[in-house]
């Protein structure tokens, strides 16, 4: 299983009962699933099991799924809503009796209404209602799988970035240990600097007592800790983006760790190389996580 980005769009048309349907999908990043639904008048019942479908192929991602649908109009042609229309010629008399200088309305403006003027004959019978919302359900399958194509082939793309993101904070590790190894002789070229200038004004240290300030400088400063748990989060990481499937979240958390390590490291260091490695290592460690963002 490879992993998957949040990111995609889809559409699939069709036709069913002289009506034209489009369904469009889109998808974008998100902290969690948000699946948002926008369906024509008299298809609301269509949204639960919309939802459902969806949320059993996107585990992670702002979903807005839309459906179009247009009855061919070459033989029914229009009618006038009376109900709505009367309830409109209502509220304009109680609007004249507020705004007496207000004009009225024309009638082509009362027939742009929404609702007005609708398709005539568009009725369905319980059994063709049934068979058109079955062909929707259908084209909503066929753009599902359209819009995971699309989310699998842009993760793929990002599980290559990531593997060198990964492959450069591995990098960055292996010198930071390197660096490391050489602390204590720093530590102690800086001991000894900072001994010769209090030798100016106070009596010699003892030499145990400078092995002891030398030996708690070294172990305050001793990086492995941070370099092990690099590495160990390092496999981690490969794994997940090798095992696939929704791992953005626990690519996320590692992300965290791995600044935190980074931090850790600069922190400790006594040497100027290790100081810029680490840099390098939390600039590297962004990048990362800015890709992670796009993981389902």
């Amino acid at each position: 299983m490879s992993i998957s980005s949040m990111t995609g769009f889809a559409t699939v048309r069709g036709e069913a009962d002289s009506r034209s349907w489009a369904w469009e999908l889109k998808s974008v990043n998100a902290k969690g699933r948000d699946i948002r639904c926008r369906l024509p008048g008299g298809f609301d019942n269509l949204e639960r099991a919309v939802r459902e479908r969806a949320a059993e192929r996107i585990h992670r991602g702002n979903v807005s799924v839309s459906l179009s649908l247009v009855r061919d109009q070459a033989d029914g042609g229009f009618r006038v809503n009376q109900q709505v229309l009367d309830q409109v010629l209502s509220a304009l008399a109680d609007l004249h009796q507020r705004l007496p200088a207000a004009g009225a309305p024309s009638l082509d403006g009362l027939m742009a209404l929404k609702g007005v003027i609708e398709p005539a004959g568009d009725d369905l019978s319980e059994e063709a209602m049934k068979a058109l919302e079955e062909a929707l359900l259908a084209g909503f399958e066929e753009a599902l799988d359209a819009l995971a194509e699309m989310r699998a082939a842009e993760g793929d793309r990002l599980a290559r970035v990531l593997g060198g993101q990964i492959g450069e904070i591995d990098r960055l590790c292996g010198a930071a240990e390197s660096a490391a190894a050489l602390q204590p002789e720093a530590i102690r070229h800086r001991l000894a600097e900072q001994v010769a200038e209090l030798l100016h004004s106070a009596p010699a240290l003892p030499a145990e007592r400078l092995a002891q300030e030398a030996a708690v400088l070294m172990t305050k400063a001793d990086v492995r800790e941070e370099v092990d748990r690099l590495k160990s989060h390092i496999a981690a990481a490969r794994q997940l983006i090798a095992a696939g499937g929704a791992v953005g979240r626990k690519l996320d958390f590692l992300c965290q760790e791995f600044n935190r390590e980074a931090n850790t490291l600069c922190a400790k260091s006594a040497d100027v190389e290790l100081t810029r490695l680490g840099l390098d290592l939390k600039a590297a460690v962004e990048q990362l996580r800015e890709q992670v963002q796009n993981i389902e």
